[in-house]
């Protein structure tokens, strides 16, 4: 049963691909990393939040979003494990840490349209956390598409549940719904990226989307 609902705005999907080994120390043993072609990929996706809160409740909070993220399977589920996720809302920070057991960081947050794309930027200010920061431009630069299956793109983005792990170590998976992702090829300008993991030279996949209703319900404990 949905809990949250939310909609995901001015959103992009920058991708690098990274060594597994280098991933495996970070992610609880009981999930697999994902590999496309062989590859683990790592992600960094910004993006607007509007409309955030219970699904029975009209309305809803508004704020930026940025997170960093990889592709995990459990028992052929497939999923994302986020390694950090910075937001511009202090409850939604403390909501999501406390209940999700996901790693939310407080972040000053920007995002100012620029052309046909934005202007993006983020300097983390959680108090005791690790340093990370954020300024770039990004914009799409073609026509909608949707992902065709056994795809690059559609493996990138079509994931409908994230992996979390309370501080015990006890695992749980939250489920999401939306509409299939509409999405455009993108292009993007990095003047700082410093998110805690090696992300070097240009993206090999930036994927642009304008908006997704979104529907997530609540964790599920799951068994190692």
């Amino acid at each position: 049963m949905p809990l949250l609902k939310m909609q995901w705005l001015d959103l992009l999907f920058a991708h690098w691909r990274i060594e597994a080994k280098l991933l495996r120390p970070l992610i609880p043993a009981a999930l697999e990393i994902d590999l496309w072609e062989g590859d683990a990929w790592i992600g960094l996706v910004p993006f607007r939040m509007r409309g955030v809160g219970p699904v029975f409740v009209p309305g809803g909070s508004s704020f930026a979003e940025l997170n960093v993220r990889t592709y995990v399977r459990h028992r052929g589920q497939a999923g994302v494990w986020f390694f950090s996720l910075d937001a511009a809302s202090k409850v939604g920070v403390r909501l999501a840490r406390r209940f999700f057991y996901l790693p939310y960081f407080d972040a000053r947050m920007s995002v100012t349209p620029r052309g046909d794309g934005f202007l993006y930027a983020s300097e983390r200010t959680h108090r005791h956390a690790p340093p990370a920061a954020l300024r770039m431009t990004y914009s799409p630069t073609g026509a909608e598409f949707g992902a065709a299956p056994d795809t690059r793109e559609h493996w990138l983005t079509s994931r409908y549940a994230l992996f979390s792990a309370n501080p015990s170590g006890q695992l749980y998976r939250g489920n999401v719904s939306h509409e299939p992702w509409r999405l455009q090829p993108a292009t993007a300008s990095f003047e700082q990226l410093e998110m805690g993991f090696p992300m070097a030279g240009a993206p090999e996949s930036l994927l642009f989307s304008r908006h997704l209703d979104v529907r997530a319900g609540a964790l599920v404990k799951i068994d190692a």
